[in-house]
């Protein structure tokens, strides 16, 4: 399975980043080792001193395609959940200033944080209106840093798996990590982390 993830894909963030918009999505991989699962603690890596959290809703494609035209990847998934795309930020500033690949920075094992996923329909609620108007949240020790809807998104998770499959075969079991709002910041040891989808609790772990 693949972890392909988007970034630059709300414009609140790009601005806080100090980054361009893009005129197509910005597609990386992460690997499967950095999948962190079952609220299982996050630890911070020795390498880097500037780790920051970006919450992203998560989708997971249910059959195989390529090429997929837009007006049929509604059919290529059913299930949504939440993560953080965890960024060795000092890291990643350096790579890029020598204009060399990032991989480093996003692909480290246990970058990938991931929840439960949950039906598309579980979406369907008073504070939602399915993956197209999804409210999530992230919480940092009993505060909200990091609030998003995915109506918010440049690019819409059909407009995504259409433009990633023309460049990568889609598989059962992939998971689409569809960018981050703004907000983004540094853990430290100790902060607990908490992430809500449509007034669902998705995740809850804590920082070491």
């Amino acid at each position: 399975m693949k972890i392909i993830c988007i970034g630059r894909n709300y414009s609140e963030h790009i601005k806080e980043l100090n980054n361009d918009t893009p005129e197509e999505p910005v597609i990386f991989i992460k690997p499967d080792t950095a999948l962190l699962r079952n609220n299982n603690p996050f630890f911070i890596p020795d390498f880097s001193q500037d780790v920051h959290h970006e919450v992203e809703v998560v989708i997971k494609i249910k059959k195989p395609g390529r090429h997929i035209p837009i007006a049929f990847a509604k059919d290529y998934y059913d299930e949504v959940a939440l993560g953080i795309d965890f960024t060795a930020r000092d890291v990643q500033s350096r790579l890029k200033a020598k204009g060399l690949p990032w991989e480093k920075a996003k692909g480290f094992d246990h970058s990938a944080a991931i929840s439960q996923f949950i039906p598309l329909e579980a979406l369907n609620n008073e504070t939602s209106q399915g993956i197209r108007a999804a409210q999530f949240h992230l919480e940092k020790n009993g505060e909200i840093v990091q609030s998003g809807n995915t109506c918010q998104m440049i690019h819409s998770v059909d407009e995504i798996i259409a433009h990633v499959s023309e460049y990568f075969s889609l598989r059962i079991g992939d998971y689409i990590f569809t960018g981050t709002p703004a907000g983004v910041g540094p853990v430290i040891s100790g902060d607990r982390l908490k992430g809500f989808l449509a007034g669902q609790e998705m995740f809850n772990f804590v920082v070491k």
